[in-house]
């Protein structure tokens, strides 16, 4: 099997991905929406779908809103950004007025690894599975430090082996366990080399269509929205598109 080509593009995607940039986009505008009540005996919150793209789409499929965030598993911002609009963002999605898409872009071998792990437990977890490996971010880091002689091993290793070589140095498939993927899973999701490559081949496609240049970044109904890098900021863009 070929085994990550698509490594080009990640390497290609630090040279553009700054944590917390965002300077392109437009300021959409609309008239208020109406709430549309999910199917009897579910919520909007909990209906998941994946696209042709591979990326998982969270609430009613005909949102007249379509919220997508481009983000990084390592970035800072969009650890906070999760932190304080998840919850938000949950209960905008249950009135049905709007969807939410996270794209994973790729910043660096950790975040390919933990994009894996994420997708690891299904559709239907990955929200949750996604909120909790960004809280675990600041641990993570602390276990990677000083990890150096490690991570030159992994380097040693064919491309298909290095993500769960780096699971295993940053603790992350124990921390993927604790959270109802088992170890034998986690490695098959992390062996995956066409889902790695679809994710990395997403970063050269937004890179191209969106101009994106740093997370987390925001499109409202395929707009890229300006100078917006957190809730505070987005909250209002959302107001303004009729939510």
């Amino acid at each position: 099997m070929k085994a990550f080509s698509g490594i080009a593009l990640i390497a290609l995607s630090l040279t553009l991905a700054a944590c917390g940039k965002n300077e392109e986009g437009a300021k959409p505008t609309g008239e208020p929406i109406a709430a549309v009540a999910a199917p009897a005996g579910t919520s909007w919150s909990e209906t998941i779908a994946e696209t042709p793209e591979g990326y998982f789409v969270m609430g009613n499929p005909n949102a007249k809103l379509k919220l997508v965030e481009y983000g990084s598993y390592t970035c800072s911002h969009c650890k906070d950004f999760s932190a304080e609009a998840s919850e938000e963002i949950r209960k905008i999605v249950d009135t049905g007025k709007m969807s939410f898409e996270f794209r994973t872009f790729l910043r660096d071998p950790i975040d390919l690894t933990t994009a894996l792990l994420a997708r690891c437990g299904g559709k239907d977890v990955y929200y949750p599975l996604s909120e909790q490996f960004f809280a675990n971010q600041s641990a993570m880091f602390e276990k990677v430090q000083g990890q150096d002689a490690a991570f030159k091993t992994v380097e040693q290793l064919p491309p298909a082996q290095r993500p769960a070589a780096i699971a295993q140095v940053a603790g992350l498939i124990e921390y993927a366990q604790q959270r109802g993927v088992s170890a034998d899973q986690a490695k098959q999701c992390l062996a995956d080399t066409k889902t790695a490559e679809k994710l990395a081949k997403g970063v050269e496609a937004a890179t191209s269509q969106y101009q994106i240049q740093g997370t987390p970044s925001f499109l409202i109904n395929g707009v890229l929205v300006d100078n917006v890098a957190n809730w505070a900021a987005l909250q209002p863009k959302l107001k303004d598109a009729g939510i």
